[in-house]
Parts: C-alpha cells; sequence; structure tokens
C-alpha cells in the first residue's frame, strides 16, 4: 500500500528513509509536538513550498526545462482565493472555486507560453518566462482597484478554519479552527506531492527524462518533443497555482511580494538544486531546510552573537543582520559537498 503511495519509488537510502520520516512525523504532529503559533505557521510553510518546489523540480529536474515563471502561476492560484473570497463572501465553495479558476489561469497561461516559446533555446525561453513575469507582476501592482495594488488584498475565509472557532482540548492542546486549516493545508499538500511522485513515475514521466538527456533522440524517435514539454508546464503550473491557493488560505494575505516576488523564485531554485533535482524527494529536503534556516537562523545567530560577546570579530560576524550572508555560504558549500543535492549523494553512499 505504501509503494502504491508512493508510486514505486523508494527513497533508496536508509538515510533518507528516516530523515523523510521524520519530516513528516514533525508535520502531521506539529500543532501538538511544538508550541506556539510561529511553529505551526513554519510547518504550514513548509508543506506548502515542498508542493512549490516539487512542481518546478518536475520542470527543472525532469524535464530539463528552465523556468522564471513558477511564481507567476504561484500567485494566480493566491490571487483566485484572495478575489472570490473578496467578492463571494468566506464560503468553502468561494475556496474552491478560487483554486480552480487560479489553478485554470496558471494552466491557460502555460500553455500560451509552452506552445510559443518551447521550441527556441533553453536560455531564450527562460528570458521569456522571466519577462512575462515580471509584466504580470506590474500589472498586478498597477490594477489597484482589482488586486490591491502593493498593499494587496486582506480577506476573510470560512470561520470553520479561524481561531474564533474553538473545539476543545486533545493532548493537552486547545483544539481550533487554525489546527483544523493547518491540516488542511498538510492533506491537501500531501495529495498534490504523490499526485507529482506518480506522473514521474509514470511512463510519461520516463518520455520526460528522456527529452532532459537528448530531445534530438526522442523527436527521431517518433515523439513530438514540444507537446511532451507544453503538457509538463502545465501540470507544473497548476500545482504551482494549487499551492498558492493554499498558501492564500493559510496567511489570509495576499500581495505582489508575498506571492510575486523574483525572491521567492530564488528561494524555489535554491530549495531544488539543496535537495537534489530529479528526485522529486529532493523538494521535501530542500524545502525543509530552507524554510527553517529562513525562520530559526536569525535566532540562532543572536544566541551565538551573545554567547561569542567576549571574543573579537565573531559577534559581529554572527550578527543577526547578517543572517542571509551564512544562508548564501550554506548555500555555496551545500552546492560544493552535495552536487547531486542531498538525496542524490544519500542515494550514491548508500549504491556504493
Amino acid at each position: 500500500m505504501i509503494l502504491k503511495l508512493l508510486s514505486g519509488d523508494k527513497p533508496r537510502s536508509p538515510v533518507l528513509t528516516v530523515i523523510l520520516l521524520g519530516i513528516l512525523i514533525c508535520l502531521v504532529g506539529a500543532p501538538f509536538i511544538f508550541d506556539g503559533v510561529r511553529a505551526l505557521d513554519t510547518a504550514a510553510r513548509i508543506s506548502i513550498f515542498i508542493v512549490l518546489a516539487a512542481s518546478y523540480d518536475l520542470l527543472l529536474g525532469y524535464a530539463g526545462i528552465v523556468s522564471f515563471a513558477h511564481t507567476m502561476f504561484f500567485g494566480l492560484g493566491a490571487y483566485g482565493v484572495a478575489l472570490a473570497s473578496t467578492h463571494m463572501g468566506r464560503g468553502f465553495d468561494t475556496l474552491l472555486i478560487g483554486s480552480l479558476v487560479g489553478a485554470l489561469a496558471a494552466i491557460v497561461l502555460a500553455l500560451l507560453i509552452g506552445l510559443f516559446s518551447l521550441r527556441v533555446r533553453a536560455i531564450f525561453f527562460a528570458m521569456i518566462t522571466l519577462a512575462v513575469a515580471s509584466a504580470v507582476a506590474v500589472l498586478v501592482s498597477q490594477f489597484s482597484s482589482i488586486t490591491g495594488g502593493e498593499d494587496g488584498l486582506t480577506y476573510k475565509i470560512p470561520r470553520a478554519l479561524t481561531s474564533a472557532n474553538r473545539m476543545g482540548e486533545l493532548m493537552g492542546t486547545s483544539i481550533n479552527g487554525k489546527i483544523l486549516n493547518y491540516y488542511l493545508v498538510l492533506i491537501s499538500s500531501v495529495v498534490l506531492f504523490l499526485l507529482l511522485l506518480r506522473v514521474v513515475n509514470s511512463p510519461f514521466g520516463r518520455v520526460l527524462q528522456a527529452i532532459r538527456e537528448n530531445d534530438f533522440r526522442v523527436e527521431a524517435i517518433g515523439y513530438r518533443v514540444v507537446w511532451y514539454r507544453t503538457i509538463a508546464t502545465c501540470m507544473s503550473a497548476a500545482v504551482a497555482a494549487l499551492a498558492g491557493s493554499l498558501f492564500a488560505i493559510w496567511i489570509r494575505y495576499v500581495g505582489p511580494d508575498t506571492t510575486l516576488s523574483f525572491e521567492i523564485m530564488l528561494d524555489i531554485l535554491l530549495m531544488v538544486v539543496i535537495g537534489g533535482m530529479g528526485t522529486m524527494y529532493g523538494a521535501v529536503i530542500g524545502a525543509t531546510l530552507f524554510i527553517l534556516a529562513q525562520t530559526y537562523l536569525q535566532n540562532l545567530m543572536g544566541g551565538a552573537s551573545e554567547a561569542t560577546s567576549g571574543l573579537p570579530l565573531i559577534p559581529d560576524l554572527l550578527n543577526p543582520d547578517r543572517w542571509l550572508m551564512w544562508l548564501g555560504i550554506l548555500f555555496i558549500l551545500s552546492v560544493y559537498f552535495f552536487p547531486t543535492g542531498i538525496v542524490g549523494r544519500l542515494r550514491e553512499r548508500h549504491a556504493s
């Protein structure tokens, strides 16, 4: 049964299996294992960004397509929920309609980009996606009467998913709608991840990997490479949009900086590279490590800076304001020591 859920794609490393199980247990038990709102918010973001990174890995790691428009699809899903909630009220049907409309818009845009751009060389396609994503971000900022502009949109979700919905206690933890919201995000993220895992281990996924290795050979034996790449782009866009919808449901706010920023695109790229391209499980490892570092690295550095206050130079280097520098150093070290990503390295060690 478990192998069916994993589509036959086992971790193929005991260490990796333990790490993945540890992450899953922590995410499932987050409301009861960890204290505080921040820990729950971190767990929800990890769940969402695992899906977002996995959807990008479908493009980059499996199809060999370099795109800089992934946050655009993420933003379409988020704005779909936000606009629906703003104009249609706070029902569950509103969330469903907003999510589906956002995903459909992402598919249509991805189809147009794919059909008109995937025939060109990889670097030109990457530049086209960057230009389109930048144009969409500008349009969202300028149409303030619809999108809220730079201020974004704040909206209400069903009361059942908010802290106002109190349902008693379980294992010493107060159960409310926020925890229900968390499990909605987590379960949806697991389903989307398993769907992507099924796709990459299907005959379609095998063709994508063959295209990544040698598209001329695949074309020569009769496969329409452009169509396969376009379908992969549409699938990836749809899942990214659904991840954006979950993000919007969780934080109840969307804006250009939170959903369409190019910084988020770089974050996704780092997650995929750190975890391991073309593995899917790499998205789990990469997203977890990156979100944890992004959330807690400043606190750790602050404590380390105070602990070394009597030493020269070191407290300044460990100043929390320099957390981005250390995050960059950690990324460089991970790429140097794990050129195939953490998952790739763990599998290589197990195979040797």
